[in-house]
């Protein structure tokens, strides 16, 4: 066990050196992508400030709260974006071209190379420090405690909503295993994972409950701030916490009947 972990950590770090590598080859594409997403993060500001000015607070969460939410938020895009999307899109065409023919050979963990392989430090990096840098000013501006459980928790719950994300915006991908246009199942799920750019506490108490049990999207963002902010009660801390197992099962168990029934383009 600890020497497939110690395998795959170093041919995931190769796989890290080698997207950065194939980035730099192009570093005015590089540099325009940073600059896109720059911008698009900065219209996420301009939204933070709208909402600060309006003084709004959700069931009792005060307004720098928000910055807590909305920061988690863009901190899991960037990593969702950088890290797995970038690699579920080029799923469906390896199944409608053939070329995972090729893959299947390799004497790696299939799913591990075609869901980790690549790495768009483009698309991660503003995400990634934006967000951080609204979680930073807003947990600040709370006064909360900046100890070792606070940060572990936050943090913890940061991993467990990272995992979640790989299950559930897999499973739609998987689908082109069966299916030739997936088109319309991408858009839901890309809308499902908007519905945390804000506080799940905007919506009502049916939507919460199916975004928290049913189809788990809510659990992706929202359960770090709500531990800091000592509102996670002891309920939705143990489903945090075996949601993302479950699912990971239920994906892997979609993974390997996609595989076998899996027909190369070539016959």
């Amino acid at each position: 066990m600890l020497r497939s972990l110690r395998k795959y950590g170093f041919i995931y770090t190769l796989f890290i050196k080698n997207s950065l590598m194939s980035q730099m080859e192009y570093r005015v594409n590089f540099l325009m992508g940073l600059l896109v997403e720059t911008s698009y993060l900065f219209a996420k500001f301009l939204y933070v400030i709208i909402v600060y000015e309006a003084g709004l607070t959700l069931d009792g969460v005060p307004i720098d709260a928000i910055l807590l939410f909305i920061g988690t938020y863009t901190l899991m895009t960037g990593l969702y974006w950088g890290l797995f999307a970038i690699n579920f899109v080029q799923i469906p065409e390896h199944v409608r071209t053939g070329s995972l023919d090729i893959l299947l050979t390799k004497p790696i963990s299939l799913q591990f190379m075609m869901t980790l392989r690549n790495v768009d430090f483009g698309l991660a990096i503003p995400n990634v420090l934006g967000g951080m840098t609204m979680v930073v000013v807003g947990w600040r501006r709370l006064g909360l405690p900046a100890d070792a459980a606070s940060i572990g928790g936050f943090i913890c719950f940061l991993v467990l909503g990272l995992l979640m994300t790989y299950t559930l915006f897999l499973i739609p991908q998987l689908l082109s295993f069966w299916f030739i246009q997936i088109a319309a199942v991408n858009d839901i799920s890309n809308g499902l994972f908007e519905l945390n750019n804000m506080p799940m506490m905007i919506y009502s108490k049916w939507i919460q409950r199916i975004g928290i049990f049913v189809v788990p999207v809510l659990l992706i963002t929202n359960f770090s701030p709500l531990f800091v902010l000592d509102r996670l009660h002891p309920g939705l801390f143990l489903w945090a916490i075996l949601s993302p197992i479950l699912l990971l099962g239920i994906t892997r168990w979609i993974w390997s009947k996609a595989i076998r029934n899996y027909n190369s383009s070539g016959g």
